[in-house]
C-alpha cells in the first residue's frame, strides 16, 4: 500500500525542510488549513505536492470518503461487535435524522440531552459543593480533561475525578470534601468495571461512616437500569447510552454529565456545537482541504512511510494538561492493533506511541531528546492567540514566542560552524571542536502546529472531534477495527485469577515463576 510513498520518501531523503521555505515562498500558505477560527500549519515537514498528491491517493484508494459517510449514517462499521459508531450523533445539536436499522436515534439522544440538562441546573442550584465523578479510561479521561481545559467556565460545584483503584485515589480525593455537601456520578457502562465499583462501594461507606444519607447522594451513568436500581439509585437519576457510543467517545453524552454541572447547559452545549461544526467540515471539505484528513495523512507519512514510532503532543496550553493522556487512550486503544479487518497481520506498524506535556515544562524535560537524540519524533504543537488572563498578557506572549521557537529550532537546527562561533573565544583547538559538537542540533525535524484563538467550549470540541477523526481517517486508511479494544480483555482476566492469590485465599499453583515469586514477596510483607 505504501510503495510508492516509501520510494517518494527514499528520493528525498537527506533534504532539508528549511530548504522548501527558500524554494517557495508560499510554502506555509500552501501546506496549511485555515477553518473556522483553527490554523493547522503543516508546513514544517517533509511534504511537498508529490507526496500530498500520493498520500490523497492513498486515502481514496482505502474509501475514506465512502466508510466516512458509512459512519455517519449508521452503518455498522464496528464489525467485530456489529455495532454502530455513532458518537457523532451526541452532537447532533440540528436533530438531522440519523438511522440505525432503520430507526432514528435523535429524538432519544435529545432526550437525554434535555435530562442531563435538567438534572444538573437542580444539582447547580442546590446546597452540592462537590461532584466526584467515579469512572475509569473513556469514562474518566474525557470529563477530567474536559474539565480542566474549560476552568475559566467552572461556576457550578468543584469537580473531582477519581478513577484508579488504587486506594490513595480517592482517599486523597475524599479528603477535600464534606459529606453533607458531595454528590457522586458513577461511570459505568455495565455497572459492573471493578475498579469503578471498588472505588464507588467505598464512597458510600464514607458516607454512612459519616452519618450522611446515601439518598440522592449518587447518579449513574449506565446502561444498566437494573443493577444501579439495586443500588438505590432512581431510574431518575440513570443515564443510559446505547452500545454504538465507544467508551473513549462518550464524553459529549451521559459520560460529560460532571462537566455539564461545572461549566453549565449553555457551555456543554457550546462543547457540543464545536464538535458538531468539526463533523460538518470533516462530512463538506474535500480531501485536500479537511483539515482531520491532512492531520491523519501527516500521521501515516511519518508512522507508517518513515518509521517514525512516536508522535509528542505538545500543547502550549496548560489548561490542556491532560489533553495528551486523553489523546493516548484514542489513538492507542483505537489503532493500537496488529491485524486487518479481516483478520490478517498487518504488514506494516499500526498506530505510534502517543505522549507529550504541555507548555515550557516539558521544554525543561524531554525536548533534550527531541532536539538532539537519535530518534526522530514528530511533534504536535498547539497554542491559543489569546489566553483568558488579559492581565497577564505578556505571559501568553512568552508562552506563543517559545511555541513557535520550538518548531523552528527543529527544523533549523545548528550547524556546526554555527556552534563554533558560539564558543569561539572560550576554548581552542580540538577542546573547541569538542565543545562545539555537543552545541550541534541536526534539525530536520518535522512538526505541525495547530493554533486556535482561545479555549473557549467551542473551540475544545473542535480540537476533540479534530482528533477523533483523525483517528478515524488512519484507522480506515490502515484497514483495521478503530473501534473494539480486545487488547484490554487479556490483563483484566487475570487480574480476576490472581485476586484470590494475592490475599491469600487460594494458592499460585500453575503461575509461572516470576509471578510466584512476587506473590511471595508481597505475601511476606502484607
Amino acid at each position: 500500500m505504501f510503495e510508492t510513498l516509501k520510494s517518494l520518501a527514499a528520493a528525498r531523503d537527506g533534504r532539508r525542510i528549511d530548504a522548501l521555505f527558500e524554494q517557495d515562498a508560499e510554502r506555509a500558505a500552501t501546506f496549511s488549513i485555515q477553518h473556522d477560527g483553527l490554523l493547522f500549519d503543516y508546513s514544517k515537514t517533509q511534504l511537498d505536492s508529490e507526496v500530498v498528491e500520493a498520500l490523497l491517493a492513498v486515502a481514496e484508494g482505502a474509501d475514506v470518503a465512502v466508510r466516512r459517510d458509512a459512519m455517519f449514517n449508521g452503518q455498522k462499521i464496528n464489525e467485530t461487535e456489529g455495532r454502530a459508531v455513532l458518537h457523532t450523533a451526541l452532537r447532533n445539536l440540528d436533530g438531522a435524522p440519523v438511522l440505525v436499522e432503520g430507526e432514528d436515534v435523535m429524538p432519544e439522544v435529545l432526550k437525554t440531552l434535555a435530562r442531563m440538562e435538567a438534572v444538573a441546573h437542580e444539582i447547580r442550584g442546590s446546597e452540592i459543593t462537590d461532584v466526584v465523578n467515579i469512572g475509569i479510561g473513556g469514562s474518566d479521561l474525557g470529563p477530567k480533561m474536559g474539565a480542566i481545559a474549560l476552568s475559566p467556565y467552572h461556576d457550578g460545584p468543584r469537580c473531582h475525578f477519581v478513577s484508579n483503584v488504587d486506594g490513595a485515589d480517592i482517599a486523597d480525593t475524599l479528603k477535600g470534601c464534606n459529606p453533607e455537601t458531595t454528590l457522586f456520578i458513577i461511570a459505568s457502562k455495565t455497572f459492573t468495571t471493578i475498579e469503578t465499583m471498588t472505588n464507588a462501594r467505598t464512597a458510600w461507606d464514607w458516607l454512612e461512616k459519616h452519618d450522611v444519607s446515601t439518598d440522592g447522594k449518587f447518579v449513574a451513568l449506565s446502561s444498566n437500569k437494573e443493577k444501579a436500581g439495586e443500588w438505590g439509585i432512581p431510574e431518575s437519576r440513570v443515564f443510559g447510552f446505547e452500545d454504538w457510543v465507544g467508551g473513549r467517545y462518550s464524553m459529549w453524552g451521559p459520560i460529560g454529565l460532571s462537566l455539564m454541572i461545572a461549566v453549565g447547559p449553555e457551555d456543554f452545549r457550546a462543547f457540543l456545537r464545536g464538535g458538531l461544526a468539526m463533523d460538518t467540515h470533516f462530512r463538506e471539505a474535500p480531501l485536500a482541504e479537511n483539515m482531520p484528513v491532512m492531520l491523519a495523512l501527516v500521521g501515516v507519512w511519518h508512522n507508517q512511510v518513515l518509521g517514525h514510532a512516536t508522535r509528542a503532543v505538545l500543547p502550549y496550553d496548560n489548561r490542556l494538561s491532560r489533553l495528551p493522556a486523553y489523546l493516548q487512550q484514542l489513538e492507542m486503544e483505537s489503532n493500537g492493533k496488529g491485524v486487518s479487518m479481516d483478520g490478517a497481520d498487518l504488514a506494516f506498524n499500526s498506530g505510534p506511541v502517543v505522549w507529550g506535556e504541555p507548555g515550557t515544562n516539558g521544554q525543561h524535560a524531554f525536548y533534550q531528546l527531541i532536539h538532539q537524540g537519535t530518534r526522530v519524533v514528530p511533534c504536535e504543537f498547539m497554542v491559543a492567540a489569546k489566553g483568558h488572563e488579559p492581565e497577564l498578557a505578556h505571559h501568553h506572549a512568552l508562552l506563543i514566542a517559545n511555541c513557535f521557537a520550538q518548531s523552528e529550532a527543529l527544523m533549523r537546527g545548528r550547524t556546526l560552524d554555527e556552534a563554533r562561533e558560539k564558543v569561539a573565544g572560550k576554548f581552542e583547538g580540538d577542546e573547541l571542536e569538542r565543545q562545539a559538537k555537543h552545541r550541534v542540533f541536526p534539525g530536520n525535524r518535522p512538526s505541525t502546529t495547530l493554533v486556535y484563538e482561545t479555549l473557549d467550549p467551542e473551540t475544545l470540541g473542535k480540537i476533540v472531534a479534530l482528533y477523533e477523526h483523525r483517528v478515524f481517517v488512519e484507522g480506515v486508511i490502515l484497514n483495521i477495527n478503530s473501534y473494539d479494544q480486545w487488547g484490554v480483555e487479556l490483563g483484566k482476566e487475570l487480574a480476576t485469577t490472581l485476586g484470590p492469590m494475592v490475599t491469600g485465599e487460594q494458592g499460585a499453583d500453575g503461575k509461572d515463576g516470576s509471578t510466584r515469586q512476587l506473590l511471595a514477596f508481597v505475601h511476606n510483607n502484607m
